[in-house]
């Protein structure tokens, strides 16, 4: 696998969860880091941390990447810093169960901006000096829930659905000119995105239908060094979706109409 030390490293969400993770052990492998969130006061003491720590150079970039000029205004952060990109780590995601309606249009629309045009705009900009260059990877954090279309995780399902084909796409695309895509394909990962209770957490990591964080991107950026176009961590990749395509149309509609009256 390719020696990365050196390289510099863009993560979004890099502040909590799976987009920390990653910042770690990038650094650990001695890449420098932009951490790109909107948890403002984690970005005045993490890059910090990441420097003390690995002796890397590191940076905290404060932006909603929801908002559609997100990814421009990345880019030029970037460019007036003279900051070459070598690999791209589209991790910041948001998450709500709920049917979309009034009262969720909001979040549907920003869950989109997010999900899909934030994270085809950094490719494209980034994925285009990488060309030039001819080096550097991609990471696109997409999801199983991508083949488990379903009520509740409707707007979620179907970016991360896009995401894993934009990604496959773009891998092809880019492979000539030496430049990796990947797309990631967790099931449930320990981290704040779900909004789940500590005692299910807990429950669920000591049977193995939840991950760490830790776990997960050491697969995914093995994965990215192999210039393995698809990483699906895990047997529940596997076991769930052909589960869940064997239930009954009628059986999902009670089980749907069940969970969104509680």
């Amino acid at each position: 696998m390719k020696d990365i030390k050196g390289y510099n490293a863009l993560v979004t969400g890099g502040t909590s969860g799976m987009g920390w993770e990653y910042c770690r052990q990038l650094a650990a492998k001695g890449c420098n880091i932009l951490m790109v969130s909107i948890q403002k006061e984690l970005l005045e003491t993490l890059p910090q941390k990441l420097t003390e720590q690995y002796g890397v150079q590191s940076w905290g970039l404060y932006m909603d990447l929801a908002q559609e000029s997100a990814a421009d205004e990345v880019w030029h952060f970037c460019q007036e810093r003279q900051l070459q990109i070598d690999i791209l780590v589209n991790n910041a995601g948001m998450f709500f169960f709920h049917e979309i309606d009034a009262a969720t249009h909001e979040k549907a629309l920003a869950m989109m901006r997010l999900h899909i045009f934030t994270a085809t705009r950094l490719v494209m900009l980034f994925g285009e000096a990488m060309k030039v260059r001819r080096r550097g990877f991609i990471v696109n954090m997409s999801s199983m829930t991508a083949n488990l279309p379903a009520p509740g995780i409707t707007i979620y399902s179907a970016s991360k659905a896009y995401l894993k084909s934009y990604s496959e796409s773009m891998y092809f695309e880019l492979a000539p000119y030496n430049v990796g895509v990947t797309a990631v394909m967790p099931g449930a990962i320990a981290t704040p995105l779900y909004q789940m209770k500590p005692k299910m957490m807990k429950l669920g990591l000591s049977v193995g239908l939840i991950r760490t964080p830790h776990w997960l991107v050491k697969r995914a950026l093995r994965g990215m060094l192999r210039r393995r176009k698809v990483v699906k961590p895990g047997a529940m990749n596997y076991i769930l979706p052909l589960l869940i395509r064997l239930l009954p149309n009628g059986l999902e509609q009670r089980i749907w109409n069940k969970l969104k009256t509680k």
